[in-house]
Protein backbone atom coordinates (compact mmCIF):
# COMPACT_ATOMS: atom_id res chain seq x y z
CA UNK A 1 0.00 0.00 0.00
CA UNK A 2 1.10 3.70 -0.68
CA UNK A 3 2.38 6.00 2.24
CA UNK A 4 -0.63 8.03 4.27
CA UNK A 5 -0.79 11.08 3.56
CA UNK A 6 -2.23 13.50 6.45
CA UNK A 7 -4.67 16.55 5.68
CA UNK A 8 -5.15 19.71 7.95
CA UNK A 9 -9.17 20.37 7.64
CA UNK A 10 -10.46 22.83 9.35
CA UNK A 11 -14.34 24.27 9.62
CA UNK A 12 -14.52 27.58 10.36
CA UNK A 13 -17.75 29.13 12.12
CA UNK A 14 -19.54 30.02 15.37
CA UNK A 15 -21.59 26.25 14.86
CA UNK A 16 -24.42 27.67 13.07
CA UNK A 17 -26.53 24.85 11.12
CA UNK A 18 -24.57 25.71 8.31
CA UNK A 19 -21.36 25.34 9.93
CA UNK A 20 -22.14 21.85 11.25
CA UNK A 21 -23.72 20.47 8.04
CA UNK A 22 -20.02 21.60 6.58
CA UNK A 23 -18.32 19.30 9.63
CA UNK A 24 -20.67 16.52 8.70
CA UNK A 25 -19.85 16.69 5.21
CA UNK A 26 -16.07 16.94 5.61
CA UNK A 27 -16.09 13.93 7.96
CA UNK A 28 -18.01 11.70 5.60
CA UNK A 29 -16.05 12.67 2.30
CA UNK A 30 -12.47 11.88 4.40
CA UNK A 31 -13.98 9.00 5.63
CA UNK A 32 -15.55 7.61 2.12
CA UNK A 33 -11.79 8.34 0.27
CA UNK A 34 -10.29 6.60 3.18
CA UNK A 35 -7.95 9.34 3.89
CA UNK A 36 -5.77 10.31 7.22
CA UNK A 37 -6.86 13.53 8.61
CA UNK A 38 -7.06 16.23 11.36
CA UNK A 39 -10.15 18.00 11.63
CA UNK A 40 -10.55 20.95 13.85
CA UNK A 41 -13.09 23.34 14.57
CA UNK A 42 -12.26 27.33 14.48
CA UNK A 43 -15.72 28.86 16.33
CA UNK A 44 -13.31 32.16 17.79
CA UNK A 45 -14.18 34.78 15.30
CA UNK A 46 -10.87 36.56 16.09
CA UNK A 47 -9.19 33.37 15.05
CA UNK A 48 -11.74 33.05 11.75
CA UNK A 49 -10.78 36.41 10.71
CA UNK A 50 -7.20 35.51 10.65
CA UNK A 51 -8.13 33.77 7.48
CA UNK A 52 -10.02 36.59 5.97
CA UNK A 53 -13.24 35.12 5.01
CA UNK A 54 -16.65 37.40 5.07
CA UNK A 55 -18.68 34.92 5.44
CA UNK A 56 -19.07 31.34 7.49
CA UNK A 57 -19.00 28.32 7.25
CA UNK A 58 -15.41 28.41 5.78
CA UNK A 59 -13.64 25.21 4.59
CA UNK A 60 -9.67 25.42 4.84
CA UNK A 61 -8.00 22.45 3.66
CA UNK A 62 -3.67 22.45 4.30
CA UNK A 63 -3.86 26.25 5.18
CA UNK A 64 -5.88 26.86 2.76
CA UNK A 65 -9.37 28.63 2.17
CA UNK A 66 -10.66 26.59 -0.53
CA UNK A 67 -14.73 27.50 0.45
CA UNK A 68 -16.45 30.03 2.62
CA UNK A 69 -19.65 31.52 2.71
CA UNK A 70 -22.01 28.31 1.50
CA UNK A 71 -21.94 24.34 2.05
CA UNK A 72 -20.50 22.31 -1.10
CA UNK A 73 -21.61 19.13 -2.15
CA UNK A 74 -19.96 16.04 -0.95
CA UNK A 75 -19.04 15.64 -4.14
CA UNK A 76 -17.03 18.83 -4.46
CA UNK A 77 -15.44 18.83 -0.78
CA UNK A 78 -13.52 14.88 -2.40
CA UNK A 79 -12.63 16.66 -5.13
CA UNK A 80 -10.74 19.40 -3.06
CA UNK A 81 -9.20 16.74 -0.66
CA UNK A 82 -7.98 14.96 -3.62
CA UNK A 83 -6.85 18.44 -5.15
CA UNK A 84 -5.20 19.21 -1.84
CA UNK A 85 -3.31 15.42 -1.73
CA UNK A 86 -1.21 16.69 -5.06
CA UNK A 87 -0.53 20.38 -3.34
CA UNK A 88 1.95 20.39 -1.17
CA UNK A 89 1.19 22.02 1.96
CA UNK A 90 1.82 25.56 3.40
CA UNK A 91 2.74 25.81 6.84
CA UNK A 92 1.99 28.42 9.46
Amino acid sequence: MGRAVKVEIKILGTGCRKCRALEKAARKAVEELGLEAELKKVTDIKDIMEYDILLTPGLVINQQVVVSGRVPKLNEIKQLLLEALNTPATGT
